[in-house]
């Protein structure tokens, strides 16, 4: 199932029907869409698609070079933001910062790949991805010509957020593009501050004209693509619009919810599985599958539509589902499977049912943990301060000290157990600093030792800093 909707994803992006639209600062809609790899001095651009503007990346990042796809890959038809890409084959880690953010909203964050030999080696690479301190997911590039699509619902903790690209050895890393869309608490109940939701499958059943859907038919532009099987599934539809419940979890759109299956034997089962995917930083994923249901059809006399559904034989409601005519309605496990290497869904008519089971619409996700330990607020803003007043250009990108192998060069860190980390050490001589001493050397408050030595610095030192009852080398 998975696989099926990828390829499908993947073909009708590459044409430039669904390609992710990015801006690279915060619209009317809240949306944040980037370029990665557009010239810093070039101006944005409009989608032709769904009319959402492009910005440049070079205001998110200050490291790795941007290049621009072979151009035996670039079609006529193929979306612009595909046609080049910013490369990282300097460093462990590069980190996107994106802020505005509202802290603890929910956030839907989409990651886009596509080679294209931009560097003429034709090596497609593999390399991780990293939301703050988080692994979210391994970027594995198949080819030069398939895009790939990465997507995570999650709830940003701070007024910002980073992106991490992570060199595994495998291949530089690059990246397309990157696209943030607001979501409003209530949606996706599942995630939250301990776990965000990476997107595994998202599929429209019925239509069978191709057609994707999302912005601005989907206000959350999430990317729906059509599936259908006439062999086995036939198509119901309809022109009117189909509601939204009051407080309702998903907000699946109309345009989704107008097209459903069911099966052309009325006494088979609606079906599909997707294969458990484990790796060395999950070696057991959960997985929550949500589907979206609503009744198309006016049911005369004494219709009934009514059916059970059973994950690996489970049932999910002993009692059956009965979708309400022209609402979205959701069925869904409110905690993840762990224990399956395949997960089988089915929907079977009950006994009392007249009519076989109905289905609008599908999502599936793992569930990625969210609660890794992180630096100490106060002290990520002091390095934040102190590396931006020298104009650091080091691989001082993402979390001070955490993950502990891309802990930045130069710093002393103290770990615990639950406990955010604290810098204790500094090491920046040599580092060409000049002018004043930072007042944010002594807002780092567990500071042992500090070496400022062989630069250019004047002026005093900061009263804060001599008040550091833990420093004692400077």
């Amino acid at each position: 199932m998975a696989a099926q909707w990828l390829l499908l994803l993947l073909l009708v992006l590459a044409a430039g029907g669904g390609v992710v639209q990015v801006h690279g600062q915060l619209d009317n809609l809240g949306f944040i869409s980037i370029d990665c790899g557009l010239p810093e001095n070039a101006a944005g651009y409009v989608d032709s698609g769904t009319k959402l503007r492009f910005t440049s990346d070079a205001g998110f990042i200050n490291s790795g070079t941007n290049h621009n796809m072979s151009a035996e890959y670039i079609t006529p038809s193929m979306s612009r933001s595909w046609h080049n890409v910013r490369s990282f084959a300097v460093g462990a880690r590069h980190c996107y910062t994106l802020r505005s953010f509202v802290a603890g909203l929910k956030y839907l964050i989409r990651a886009t790949f596509m080679y294209g030999n931009y560097d003429g080696l034709n090596i497609a690479p593999v390399f991780d991805l990293h939301l703050g301190v988080n692994y979210w997911t391994t970027v594995n590039i198949s080819d030069a010509n398939t895009p790939e699509i990465y997507e995570v619902i999650a709830v940003v903790p701070d007024d910002s957020a980073q992106v991490c690209l992570v060199n595994t050895g495998s291949g530089t890393p690059f990246i397309s593009s990157l696209s943030l869309r607001p979501f409003k608490d209530g949606l996706y109940p599942m995630a939250n501050a301990a776990q965000g939701l990476v997107l595994v499958s998202r599929v429209n059943f019925g239509p069978s004209d191709g057609v994707v859907v999302r912005f601005p038919d989907d206000p959350h532009d999430r990317i729906w693509m059509p599936l259908s099987k006439p062999t086995e599934w036939s198509e119901i539809s309809t022109m009117k619009k189909v509601h939204n419940m009051n407080a309702d979890s998903f907000e699946a759109p109309s345009a989704v919810m107008q097209t459903a299956i069911t099966p052309i034997n009325a006494t088979s089962p609606i079906e599909f599985s997707w294969d458990a995917q484990p790796n060395v930083n999950d070696p057991s994923p959960g997985y929550i599958c949500v589907l979206h249901l609503s009744e198309l059809q006016i049911l005369s006399g004494n219709a009934v539509r009514q059916f059970y559904i059973t994950v690996n034989g489970q049932f999910w409601d002993p009692r059956g589902f009965t979708p309400q005519y022209l609402y979205t309605n959701a069925a869904y496990n409110t905690d993840p499977n762990h224990q399956f290497h395949q997960y089988n869904v089915s929907l079977n008519a009950t006994a009392n049912s007249t009519l076989p089971p109905i289905l609008n619409a599908l999502e599936v996700f793992s569930v990625l943990s969210t609660n890794g330990i992180t630096t100490a607020p106060s002290d990520v803003s002091a390095m934040t301060a102190v590396r931006d007043k020298y104009q650091l250009v080091k691989d001082w990108m993402g979390d001070p000290c955490l993950p502990k192998n891309f802990a930045w060069k130069g710093l002393g860190c103290s770990y615990a157990v639950s406990s955010p980390a604290i810098v204790t050490g500094l090491n920046l001589s040599s580092s060409g600093l000049s002018g004043n001493m930072s007042p944010f050397f002594g807002s780092l408050k567990g500071l042992q030792y500090l070496d400022l030595s062989r630069n250019n610095l004047t002026g005093t030192i900061p009263n804060n800093l001599s008040q550091l009852a833990a420093l004692t080398l400077m």
